[in-house]
């Protein structure tokens, strides 16, 4: 059965929404005692891995308690872990995991490099699977109509490969996303609403790396269905959506009319759907996805971080009352929180996937860094997410920063707000959430609205380095307003961090620096990057882009030289 005959039978989405529900329901149920679970996951991680070449090492046997675990196993990152994963990937048993890796998901982190994350068929059962399900039970239950057909959903994130990259044992080495989890671990319910749609397997052959024209077929195909939905994950591919219809608006009317598809004879032609395009163009400046799929409800990706800014007023573009549904704190590594309702950014802790640390988001990790349980969490804190799990990666760092919103039913409720990696040039250690919360201050001061923000240091000969911020207006901004932003900007900034205020105070750095960018840029420097080759899940939103070369890429300014 193909992928859409699948999401048409009704027994399999019946089976589908009962599997996610009842996934939601355990981890519900697992809330009354999180100390409880949390130990068995310790316990089965220990038990499962102790006659691996990290559990003997590392004396998973005779460890009995989180703190003997903690006196055991130093908090690590990716760095620590690789000389470790790389052997597991050339196809040496029983490194990590007594289980051995079916896939590596690739990750690109901070600096850009391609990880290695092994994924085991236990890693799939006892800690992916339930929290993957559980993830839709707000967009299935409130939104249900997103499964009255397979083209109701707009999957941007979906790209499967025929041919996939591999490890030097073998193994597939690609995103999450390029996973058929039915095939690769025997779970076919797996399959997430929109990869039964008719562009989810493009008929039109591709090379991998040709993300564009991918993103182009898609859009070309959907626009002849009644879109209800739009899965992006990643918020940047979300905003890019409207962006691309404007791009490629002629092709894709012409492509309907004549009923081909990126040039090749594909369908009947559609001319009476060409006209309706058309039809839109003429009555609109700017064709919006709520003119084309006036039956949107929701959009699904992150919520929070740089988006956070922005989303809002994107959401609009999607049409009157679409709600944006939180995409799950987590990362290829391993998850960390999932949305139960339609709070706008907040995730329950999945205490029956992981053992989780946390340790506060002003201190450097390093491998005897404290930690805290998720029971000692303050609301409104920063933390560094540290998690171990039966795949094969202790204490391990991932490098996110979460903030608490609540705790609810016995657990945290987290939002991400963005990497823990700082800009620190004069003392000032900023990490993304302080930036992104000093610009909340600073629009909600002023009134105004963004598209997008990035931030560098920069600082003229003669002069103390200072923190420049191109912006992309939503609507045009005077020099007056852009002056008062700048200044409410910068007392935000002294609020935020310590470091900054006392940087500030001696001099060490001068005022901010507003560089006003068109409302495009941020867009176009998106495009260029998936044309380049880059999958569009991993070109994410940046706000420290310190290197010459982005920054000219972004502002079209000349690249200098580092500060």
């Amino acid at each position: 059965m193909s992928s859409a005959e699948a999401w048409a039978d009704p027994d399999r989405l019946r089976r589908y929404r009962d599997r996610v529900f009842a996934e939601r329901q355990v981890l519900r149920n697992a809330f009354t005692d999180p100390a409880g679970h949390q130990q068995r996951v310790l316990n089965d991680l220990l038990e499962f891995n102790a006659g691996t070449q990290y559990g003997k090492q590392h004396g998973f046997g005779r460890i009995r308690t989180l703190d003997d675990y903690r006196k055991a196993v130093p908090v690590q990152t990716y760095a620590d872990l690789e000389p470790w994963i790389e052997r597991a990937a050339s196809g040496e048993p029983n490194v990590l995991s007594a289980d051995r890796p079916a896939v590596f998901f690739t990750s690109s982190g901070s600096t850009g490099a391609h990880k290695k994350i092994p994924v085991t068929p236990r890693f799939m059962r006892t800690t992916f699977f339930p929290f993957y399900y559980a993830a839709w039970s707000p967009l299935i239950e409130h939104f249900p109509d997103v499964l009255d057909h397979p083209g109701a959903v707009l999957n941007l994130k979906h790209d499967p490969l025929a041919a996939p990259p591999t490890t030097a044992s073998g193994r597939p080495h690609v995103g999450a996303s390029q996973v058929d989890f039915g095939t690769a671990f025997g779970e076919p319910l797996s399959a997430e609403p929109g990869t039964g749609a008719p562009w989810a397997t493009l008929p039109v052959p591709l090379a991998a790396d040709q993300h564009a024209q991918k993103m182009y077929l898609r859009l070309r195909l959907a626009v002849e269905s009644d879109v209800r939905c739009v899965i992006g994950i990643n918020p940047a591919m979300v905003a890019a959506l409207p962006y691309q219809l404007n791009l490629w608006w002629p092709r894709i009317v012409k492509e309907v009319r004549d009923g081909t598809l990126g040039g090749l004879a594909h369908c009947t032609p559609n001319p009476a759907r060409a006209a309706e395009l058309e039809h839109l163009a003429d009555r609109h400046d700017i064709v919006r996805p709520a003119h084309i799929w006036p039956n949107m409800r929701a959009l699904f990706c992150w919520t929070t971080g740089l988006a956070s800014l922005y989303l809002p007023r994107l959401r609009e573009e999607f049409g009157a009352g679409v709600t944006a549904l939180p995409a799950p704190v987590a990362a290829s590594e391993g998850p960390v929180g999932v949305a139960l309702d339609r709070h706008r950014s907040a995730s329950s802790l999945v205490v029956n996937a992981s053992v989780y640390e946390f340790a506060d988001a002003e201190e450097d990790l390093g491998p005897d860094t404290v930690t805290l349980q998720p029971h000692q969490l303050e609301p409104d804190r920063d933390y560094h997410v540290v998690f171990s799990h039966v795949g094969g990666l202790y204490r391990y760092a991932v490098g996110d920063v979460v903030r608490v919103v609540d705790h609810q039913d016995g657990v945290p409720r987290l939002e991400y707000t963005g990497r823990g990696n700082r800009s620190d040039h004069a003392g000032e250690r900023l990490r993304d959430a302080q930036v992104i919360r000093a610009l909340h201050s600073a629009l909600d001061a002023t009134g105004l609205e963004l598209r997008n923000v990035a931030c560098r240091v920069t600082a003229s000969p003669g002069q103390s380095a200072g923190y420049e911020f191109a912006v992309a207006e939503r609507t045009s901004w005077s020099q007056d307003e852009s002056d008062r932003f700048t200044a409410r900007l910068d007392e935000a900034l002294h609020q935020e961090s310590d470091g900054y205020r006392t940087a500030r105070t001696h001099g060490r750095l001068s005022a901010p620096a507003l560089l006003r960018l068109d409302p495009e840029a941020f867009l176009r420097d998106w495009q260029d990057q998936v044309e380049s080759g880059i999958r569009p899940t991993q070109v994410k939103d940046r706000l420290f882009r310190q290197d010459p070369q982005q920054w000219a890429r972004l502002t079209g300014q000349l690249p200098d030289g580092p500060v």
